[in-house]
């Protein structure tokens, strides 16, 4: 189902983006023109009354939207694990004493060695997307593997492998 954004211009103020959940709330983002944006909740009894409002830093902004966008991601992984048979996606945390952090993702040869893709990195609230063999791994980072239950297992393995020199 497609959600309907409704886009209102405010006369000296700057843009209002209204949607209506399924649940019936209806919220919206108001961006200043200043740079300032404000994330509004509507009262339920009363659609053109805030109930809520927070003003959100630009930071604070693009954090809320990272994790909205990582969510989404994951849902939509998740919907295709469910349409294919054996195939399972797994978040695996890269741990500090592996010997793969600061080395690129082409190091770990996971797909080679176990048929199952790193198909997204999670560092510090933002998703890298289809990362390239380059990807410089972080410890702290999660990825996301698309695979059978045996290569994640593998690739759960690889990126386990201690550091011989930490």
């Amino acid at each position: 189902m497609r959600v309907r954004v409704e886009q209102t211009a405010l006369p000296g103020i700057g843009m209002r983006h209204d949607l209506v959940t399924e649940s019936g709330r209806r919220l919206g983002v108001v961006s200043h023109r200043n740079g300032r944006r404000d994330l509004v909740l509507y009262d339920p009894d009363d659609p053109d009354s805030c109930q809520a409002d927070i003003p959100l830093t630009d930071d604070e902004a693009e954090a809320l939207a990272d994790i909205l966008g990582a969510s989404l991601m994951l849902s939509q992984l998740s919907g295709l694990r469910e349409q294919a048979a054996g195939l399972l996606t797994e978040q695996i945390a890269i741990p500090a004493g592996t010997k793969y952090v600061n080395r690129q993702l082409g190091d770990t040869q996971a797909r080679t060695r176990t048929g199952a893709s790193i198909v997204a990195v999670l560092r510090q609230g933002e998703v890298n997307v289809s990362p390239d063999p380059t990807f410089r791994f972080a410890a702290g980072d999660v990825v996301v593997v698309v695979g059978t239950r045996q290569g994640l297992d593998g690739v759960s393995a690889i990126l386990a492998e201690a550091d011989p020199d930490g």
